[in-house]
This record gives C-alpha cells, sequence and structure tokens, in this order.
C-alpha cells in the first residue's frame, strides 16, 4: 500500500511540475518571440506534448483512482477526494478546453495563421492557468494525504 501511495505522489508531483513549467515558463517565453516563431514554436510544442502529457496523465489517474479504492476511508480520506476533484477539474479543463484547441493548432501553418489566432491562444492561456494550478493543487492536496495516513 505504501508503495502505491509514494507512487502516485510522485506521479502526481511530474504532472503538477510538467503543468507548472509549461504554463509559467515555456509559455511566457513563446510569448515574447515574433510572431511566426511564435506560432512555430506553439505547435512544434503541441505535436510533442499531445504525447509527453498522456504519458504522465493516464498513470497519474489510474494511481489516483487506485489509491481511492484501496486506501479506502482512512486517515486522510476527505483530502484524498479533494486532490481527487481537483485532478478531475484539471482532467475537464483538458478534455473540453485545451485539447481541441491543441487539435486546432496542430494544424495551423505559422506562415499564415487564421485570423482570430491570438484570440484562441489567451483563450488557451486562461484555460491552462486553470488546468496547472488544479495539476498543482492535486499534488498537493495527495501529498498532504499521503502524510496524514502514514
Amino acid at each position: 500500500m505504501t508503495a502505491l501511495l509514494v507512487v502516485q505522489v510522485v506521479l502526481a508531483g511530474l504532472l503538477a511540475g510538467e503543468e507548472f513549467v509549461v504554463r509559467w515558463g515555456v509559455q511566457p517565453a513563446i510569448a515574447s518571440l515574433p510572431d511566426t516563431a511564435h506560432l512555430a514554436t506553439r505547435v512544434a510544442l503541441v505535436k510533442r506534448l499531445k504525447v509527453v502529457v498522456p504519458i504522465l496523465m493516464l498513470p497519474t489517474v489510474a494511481a489516483s483512482i487506485a489509491v481511492l479504492v484501496a486506501a479506502g476511508t482512512a486517515d486522510g480520506f476527505a483530502i484524498r477526494v479533494a486532490g481527487a476533484v481537483a485532478l478531475l477539474t484539471f482532467l475537464l479543463a483538458s478534455f473540453l478546453g485545451t485539447v481541441p484547441i491543441n487539435i486546432r493548432v496542430d494544424g495551423w501553418d505559422p506562415e499564415h495563421p487564421p485570423a482570430d489566432w491570438r484570440t484562441v491562444v489567451t483563450r488557451w492561456e486562461r484555460i491552462d492557468v486553470l488546468r496547472s494550478t488544479a495539476a498543482g493543487i492535486a499534488f498537493v492536496l495527495f501529498a498532504v494525504a499521503l502524510v496524514v495516513q502514514s
């Protein structure tokens, strides 16, 4: 049981860290580039992150579900449930918000972007603040639950 709890917290931490770096490190750096470079970098990142993020996301969700089932109502139950709600918020913001935008961005030509590309990027950034915050909160709550349960 302890191994499962640790693996789950590590995965949640990796996911939160990846989301934090993309939102607050990579995205501001991209925004400072000239438009064509910005768009080319954004398209390249979408192509890469659509592989990398699910590699972290899916095991994190699976391990979190396993922890909720295995730990049951033991100490830290309410905190684990709150962590699961934060993780669910992250998933919903992803699948209903940023993923559809990323599918659209994946087909952009940086030399001839759509007229509304800045509006689309701004919408993505706003949703990503929610996503990255939810991932970070999930990690913190799962880590606290692990300490409470130990």
